[in-house]
């Protein structure tokens, strides 16, 4: 399977072990100057995302309400439901900053690049992937922080929401304003290029998991702690990934979508996003020292929502035309 040959994924898993076996050029005051490196890396990526964004794709799935209600009820209110079940149930017995990355990981948008892909390879309605994996990312802007901001507090935790969307806006959305309008000059290249241009967009993301990792390496976090951390998010984001879709499933089955909708519920709904999270977590947690196990449940949950995703993609495209199972 192609997802399993990503290398994406162990690119993932070189940049921790850089981190590990050397942290001090990515920490704080370190000589990559994460503080701001990490800024325009986030800028970056959003203006290729950009440049590479079709307007004209996105004006054709604008019209199945339903359907784009189902998928954004899923990923801003279902997911943070159980993410907010997950935070009760582990308080007290699990590192705060792993309890955080769970419910971080609950309340981030869906992808746009793997859910229109396998969306695409599953024969699904490939518009209104465009457009649910879009408008998830503009909502996420606004509603991620918020949810984080409710759980925080809760928690006796501030979080600066107004400060966070701020630079949210500033960092994410400017460039990505940006990209668009660079696209009647550039945007013609960028497809064409498109997937050499993906090879910065997710190097950039893989700069900004290494230093992530740095801070937390420095100080000690992971030191005495073994597989704990590893059990506890991998059989979470399991759990979570199985309830999700078998919910996305069955509420699309019951109002009655046609198989290519359906197709959008349960990809569009079950994902998230790893190429805006991490950016995300850097703009909204900083020098965090527990920021790579806040980071942890999303970059297990990455690549377990690709593979079952790639296996049910490829099961739908080999249904019979016409088939509406």
């Amino acid at each position: 399977m192609k997802v399993l040959k990503d290398w994406f994924l162990i690119g993932m898993v070189l940049a921790v072990l850089l981190a590990w076996w050397w942290p001090e050029p990515g920490a704080q005051g370190g000589a990559l100057h994460p503080e701001l490196l990490n800024k325009l890396g986030v800028a970056l990526i959003f203006l290729l995302h950009g440049l590479t964004l079709s307007f004209q794709a996105l004006k054709a799935g604008t019209l199945r309400f339903k359907l784009h209600l189902v998928v954004q009820l899923s990923t801003f209110v279902m997911f943070p439901i159980l993410g907010l079940g997950l935070v009760a149930l582990s308080a007290g017995r699990v590192d705060p900053a792993l309890v955080t990355g769970v419910f971080f990981l609950c309340a981030l948008p869906s992808t746009v690049s793997s859910s229109v892909a396998l969306t695409a390879a599953a024969r699904g309605n490939v518009p209104a992937a465009v457009f649910n994996a879009t408008l998830s990312s503009l909502l996420g802007v606004a509603l991620t922080p918020l949810w984080l901001a409710f759980v925080l507090g809760a928690q006796g935790k501030g979080l600066p929401v107004g400060k966070v969307v701020l630079d949210l806006c500033l960092w994410l959305l400017l460039p990505l304003f940006v990209g668009q309008l660079l696209r009647p000059w550039f945007g013609a290249f960028a497809t064409r290029h498109k997937s050499r241009i993906s090879y910065i967009d997710r190097g950039t993301i893989l700069l900004l998991v290494y230093t992530s990792f740095c801070d937390s390496m420095v100080a000690g976090v992971w030191a005495g702690r073994g597989l704990v951390p590893l059990l506890y998010a991998g059989g979470v984001a399991v759990g979570l990934l199985a309830l999700v879709l078998a919910a996305t499933a069955q509420i699309s089955r019951a109002l009655g979508f046609p198989m290519e909708d359906r197709i959008v519920a349960i990809f569009c709904g079950s994902k998230k996003t790893l190429a805006s999270g991490v950016p995300m977590a850097r703009l909204i947690f900083g020098a965090d020292p527990g920021l790579s196990l806040i980071l942890l449940p999303l970059m297990i949950y990455h690549p377990l929502q690709l593979v079952v995703g790639g296996w049910l993609a490829g099961r739908w495209a080999a249904r019979p035309t016409g088939d509406a199972r």
